[in-house]
């Protein structure tokens, strides 16, 4: 399969995950740091790998972030590119920054990431909303598999349980009357999944088998 094409004002499913499965938040303090990296590298022009501020809201975002699920060794995120080349250079920028973070800490060597980072073009509205679904509850749907605190997504967010405004939700929760029934869409949206037997580690072995657009070091 080609590359695909990254292109401003369109919407994108963006994941990687570490080398052979591996953690790429082995404790808290990554999960923070990457999630602060989010924020932070997200602009056009930061003061270094991680600024000391956050960017102003006047700062020129690279993307704008829809939907995002941090898990103990992979992330999904839903992103609309804002400038040229804005995913590949926030991706670049955010996957090796953790990458030298998590090396130094853990005493490792070489690669964190599986390769290239994988996008897949969000082309119809119907599979934006239940890909938001997915994003928001892919980490309810790995607690089984997950240690306590090691896992992250704008879910609580979209149902208005944190005060916390970091992704841009208007595009999803404008089709809804409110945050209860965007809750009752999203939780039947995985119920589905799960019903039809579509095991999430399969499909996201098949989700990042698709090739992908830029390296992540």
């Amino acid at each position: 399969m080609r590359n695909v094409k990254l292109v401003e004002n369109e919407l994108y499913h963006v994941m990687n995950r570490g080398v052979d499965k591996r953690s790429i938040f082995r404790d808290k303090n990554d999960l923070d740091r990457f999630f602060e990296g989010m924020q932070k590298l997200n602009v056009l022009t930061p003061t270094g790998h991680l600024a000391r501020r956050l960017p102003e809201s006047t700062d020129k975002k690279l993307v704008k972030f829809i939907a995002y699920d941090l898990n103990p060794n992979h992330f999904h995120f839903i992103l609309e590119q804002a400038a040229e080349r804005g995913i590949e250079r926030l991706m670049n920028r955010l996957c090796i920054s953790h990458s030298k973070y998590f090396n130094l800490k853990y005493h490792r060597m070489g690669t964190l990431f599986q390769g290239r980072f994988k996008a897949i073009h969000v082309d119809t509205n119907e599979y934006l909303l239940h890909l938001s679904a997915y994003v928001n509850l892919n980490d309810v749907a790995h607690t089984r598999n997950s240690k306590p605190g090691l896992s992250k997504s704008s879910w609580v967010e979209y149902i208005g349980e944190s005060r916390e405004e970091f992704c841009d939700k208007s595009i999803i929760l404008d089709q809804f009357k409110n945050g209860g029934e965007y809750k009752r869409f999203a939780e039947s949206t995985l119920r589905d999944i799960i019903d039809r037997k579509i095991l999430l580690a399969e499909l996201e072995d098949e989700l990042m088998s698709i090739p992908g657009v830029d390296k992540a070091i």
